[in-house]
């Protein structure tokens, strides 16, 4: 029989990780003096201890050890926690990928993150535009017109509004436009108001402040970073305008977020 420390020695856990074990059921001394609370280990129990500190370097769980050296089966625990540290890979690769990003850009004016859109009933309307800046009249007028033909309607919480930009080339006029705001549940339609369902979207993002002349430079930046990073787009490209003419006086605070879907 080993005393504790002995235990703790040739199995190269503490004493503190020992007694965390017991607690937890998982290794549990061959017998404890009821006297002095010493606590005592058959060496056959070095075994365990050794597969103990192999799980834990795995990241298996306690419930996971538990489970497996009560006799699940091993493979099936091993392929869900296969499963789950190739997906912390991925997430671990992308702010790899983010922080190589930001050390390459001396200047670190736009800064990449990754997100997923959640699923939304969207009102949209479409147009043709003489110029970009016409939006800024498009979009309020789709607005109002949704608001009187569903008076009831709600924009859900949070909001979110795009544009989506359905020519395939850079045009300086007629600019075919799709303005779309995120709302509760679908309503009426017109000849300019539809509704539709957008799916979970995964994409790119990032912020551009400044006017909208020079937003060509994020949408260059945000294209480069996925081909560099091996990103495929899956998608137009939607801009969100947080800041613009309606709140803010000077055009070097407008602020628009370019997201990029991605697969």
């Amino acid at each position: 029989m080993l005393k504790i420390g002995e235990f703790s020695k040739l199995s190269h856990l503490t004493v503190k990780a020992l007694r965390f074990y017991e607690k937890k059921g998982l290794l549990i001394p061959e017998t404890v003096d009821e006297w002095t609370g010493y606590r005592f280990y058959e060496t056959r129990q070095l075994e365990d201890a050794a597969k103990i500190k192999a799980y834990r370097q795995l990241d298996l769980s306690i419930d996971e050890i538990k489970a497996i050296m009560s006799g699940a089966d091993a493979k099936v625990i091993f392929a869900e926690k296969a499963v789950a540290l190739q997906s912390q890979r991925e997430e671990i690769d992308v702010r790899l990928s983010i922080i190589k990003s930001i050390l390459e850009d001396v200047n670190m004016k736009y800064q990449v993150t990754v997100k997923e859109i959640p699923s939304a009933i969207v009102y949209y309307a479409e147009t043709t535009l003489e110029k970009y800046s016409d939006a800024m009249q498009f979009i309020p007028m789709c607005g109002e017109e949704c608001r009187k033909l569903n008076p009831d309607l709600k924009c859900t919480n949070p909001p979110y509004e795009f544009c989506e930009y359905l020519d395939g080339e850079y045009r300086e006029t007629n600019i075919r436009i799709r303005h779309s705001e995120a709302v509760e549940k679908t309503g009426r339609e017109s000849e300019l108001i539809k509704f539709r369902e957008i799916p979970v979207t995964k994409v790119l993002s990032i912020f551009h402040k400044g006017a909208y002349e020079q937003i060509g430079e994020a949408y260059a930046f945000i294209m480069k970073y996925a081909e560099d990073n091996g990103y495929k787009p899956a998608g137009l490209a939607r801009e969100c305008y947080i800041d613009g003419i309606w709140n803010k006086e000077s055009v070097d605070e407008w602020l628009t977020e370019i997201q990029l879907p991605i697969e």
